[in-house]
């Protein structure tokens, strides 16, 4: 929200309790306290925007299909409200095995976390890229490795596929590039992999 503001864009946060929000006040932000799970309830936030991201994700211990049932909702409230709209959706890199990979996080690393640490985690994430995929929005999906809390550095990214070597990502990377991938008609339609 920060980094979409201090560009000069209005911007609408849709949250369960605007008491935790952490950006500043701000003329061009409005913020909305719906449930992100209800089309009918985000309707009107989306109605009339140019572009919405979808950055949802579980807290730890929380359920794992927070990500799908969001995506779900905001796909209802776009196709009903404003299916000229950008839609950009953050997932992850880990549910996914292809060429961008090398040949150990392909076969081995990848495998391992999948099948056992993070499965539910991975399932959300191709249950909500299916859901996606299949909007027939002009859709954008971003999928950041490991996010951490680390200073924005350069990074690296991939369409269509992984970032070789992309383990980490900085949420403040992670930001940047959804402002890039906004204002980039050619990831309409694509997969955008991050990393550094």
């Amino acid at each position: 929200m920060r980094r979409a503001l201090d560009a000069g864009h209005h911007v609408t946060a849709v949250v369960r309790d605007p008491a935790r929000l952490t950006v500043g006040a701000d003329p061009r932000l409005e913020v909305v306290a719906a449930d992100a799970f209800d089309p009918a309830a985000i309707g009107p936030a989306v109605t009339g925007r140019d572009a919405v991201v979808d950055a949802l994700g579980p807290r730890p211990g929380a359920e794992t299909t927070v990500c799908s049932r969001g995506a779900a909702a905001v796909v209802a409230a776009l196709t009903a409200d404003n299916p000229a709209a950008r839609l950009l959706v953050v997932t992850g890199s880990g549910h996914v095995r292809d060429d961008g990979d090398g040949p150990f996080t392909r076969y081995l690393f990848k495998p391992l976390i999948g099948n056992t640490f993070l499965k539910k985690q991975f399932a959300d994430f191709a249950r909500t890229e299916d859901i996606v995929f299949g909007s027939g929005l002009g859709w954008t999906v971003l999928r950041p490795p490991q996010l951490t809390d680390g200073a924005r550095k350069p990074y690296r990214t991939a369409v269509d596929r992984n970032v070789r070597g992309g383990i980490r990502l900085s949420r403040a990377d992670l930001a940047d590039a959804i402002m890039v991938a906004l204002g980039d008609p050619r990831t309409v339609g694509h997969v955008v992999g991050l990393g550094y």
